[in-house]
């Protein structure tokens, strides 16, 4: 087996007085779809800012592609074509969705600049942005507020998507849609690493799935096998498939 893009190993780190992560050990493979499961609490979106460098690793490696990150300024890391989406979305209200769109595609000066085969691929996964394309950000619903976080995460090829819980508050309509979309990405053979809460959300997309709890990772596994396993959900998660249906 190839070397995973992303390797966690011994990850600490301390916010303040509290020490949030314990020693994370993660491996995300080269092609596939990650998700990071676990408790409010347990540390996965602490995981996904450490990565970022938005919050600083104590102890531990972080290793991306064969490099270094631990250490590094976000900038820099997010230079190595890795994409985040927060849970908050982190969109630029004010502006319209075009205007979100260029920003995040670096190597554009205007609208115009972006690859116009790959803006045709986010409409079809996401018809709301072509409909919306002239319309403030602020003023899109949440699930369409969310489709914008993601589409601007792929507006340019990336070798890693980071996204932390993309289907949180949304409709089921729109979660069967962000479903769709992720799946789509997923046959390009990006590398995402998602955490999420909804289980379901998370069978239908998952190639692996690492569980955290308290600050460690705690189960590590092909994702088939955690679905399959009511009794292994119920200790881990403290649910069955049969109830998230």
């Amino acid at each position: 087996m190839s070397e995973p893009l992303l390797k966690l190993a011994g990850v600490h780190t301390h916010i303040g007085a509290y020490h949030i992560l314990h020693g994370v050990e993660l491996e995300v493979p080269r092609g596939q779809l990650t998700m990071l499961l676990g408790r409010n609490g347990a540390g996965k979106t602490t995981t996904l800012r450490t990565i970022m460098g938005l919050w600083q690793a104590s102890q531990g490696s972080i290793r991306f592609d064969g490099e270094e990150l631990r250490g590094k300024p976000t900038p820099e890391i997010a230079q190595r074509d890795i994409a985040y989406v927060p849970e908050n979305m982190g969109i630029f209200a004010d502006l319209t969705v075009r205007e979100n769109m260029l920003l995040a595609a670096r190597g554009a000066r205007r609208a115009e600049d972006i690859d116009a085969a790959r803006l045709d691929w986010i409409f079809k996964l996401f018809p709301a942005m072509k409909k919306f394309w002239a319309y403030p950000a602020g003023k899109l619903s949440g699930g369409q507020k969310q489709m914008l976080a993601v589409s601007r995460a792929i507006v340019e090829p990336r070798k890693l998507i980071l996204i932390d819980e993309p289907s949180k508050g949304l409709a089921p309509a729109i979660i069967a849609n962000m479903i769709s979309a992720f799946r789509e990405l997923k046959q390009t053979e990006t590398t995402i690493l998602l955490v999420e809460q909804n289980f379901n959300f998370a069978r239908q997309l998952g190639d692996r799935v690492a569980v955290m709890d308290d600050g460690k990772i705690v189960h590590a596994g092909p994702m088939a096998e955690l679905a399959e396993d009511q009794a292994l959900q119920g200790r881990l998660l403290g649910l069955s498939l049969g109830a998230h249906q």
